[in-house]
């Protein structure tokens, strides 16, 4: 095995049910969740017209400013995967543009996660395909590699197995692990609904909040 330079199946997939009832919550609910220390960074954010991410990831670790094993995983990516590539946060080269896109939309991936840079912004920003980034370029890539395909990677300390669901939307990224779903969206739904129900009350003028002075006094806090 050829360790830095090889191509590996995706094992297991998060199931497509599952998917789909993780893409009608916020990202910022599944966070809050999973005890909001688990993020794919601040400066990951959406570059495409808006809607939601959600899918398992195919991984891609890749030399910063290559994008041979991205173009592999494109090719060897299922329908209503996510292909997410850690380039090392790198930004002097775009590892994505508006063909490479194009491509991964006819073949029925779900999104692509560059922890890096992209270029030909405003053709993604007008497309409704998601693609989430770090920044932009005009530089294109090179194709050498080495890198791997379906291999743990790491975004921002974020830690991602093929297989896991990626999630999302205008507030950032989010990853899911398989084996912590259905937890984490039992949780998450019903943080949802407490939230739902919240604004219900605002809208009604019912919100109490004599919790701020409560929490103020119990720590101390001097003229309250």
């Amino acid at each position: 095995m050829s360790i830095g330079f090889r191509v590996l199946p995706v094992e297991r997939r998060i199931p497509a049910d599952v998917v789909e009832r993780f893409s009608q919550l916020p990202v910022a609910n599944v966070s809050d969740a999973m005890g909001r220390i688990f993020a794919g960074g601040a400066s990951l954010r959406p570059m495409h017209a808006g809607g939601v991410l959600a899918g398992p990831a195919v991984t891609v670790k890749a030399r910063p400013g290559d994008n041979l094993m991205l173009h592999k995983a494109l090719d060897i990516a299922q329908p209503g995967d996510v292909v997410v590539v850690d380039g090392a946060g790198h930004l002097t080269n775009a590892l994505i543009g508006e063909m490479m896109t194009a491509h991964a939309e006819s073949r029925g991936i779900a999104g692509i996660v560059i922890w890096g840079a992209i270029r030909d912004a405003a053709a993604i920003r007008a497309s409704s395909f998601p693609v989430f980034a770090a920044g932009v370029t005009h530089r294109g890539p090179y194709k050498d590699g080495p890198g791997e395909v379906n291999v743990p990677i790491a975004i921002d300390g974020m830690v991602i197995n093929p297989g896991d669901l990626l999630l999302g939307d205008d507030d950032g990224l989010i990853c899911v692990a398989m084996d912590d779903a259905e937890d984490i969206y039992t949780k998450a739904s019903a943080k949802h609904a407490a939230e739902t129900a919240q604004l219900e009350k605002i809208a009604r003028g019912e919100n109490p909040r004599a919790w701020v002075d409560e929490t103020l006094k119990r720590l101390g806090c001097e003229g309250v």
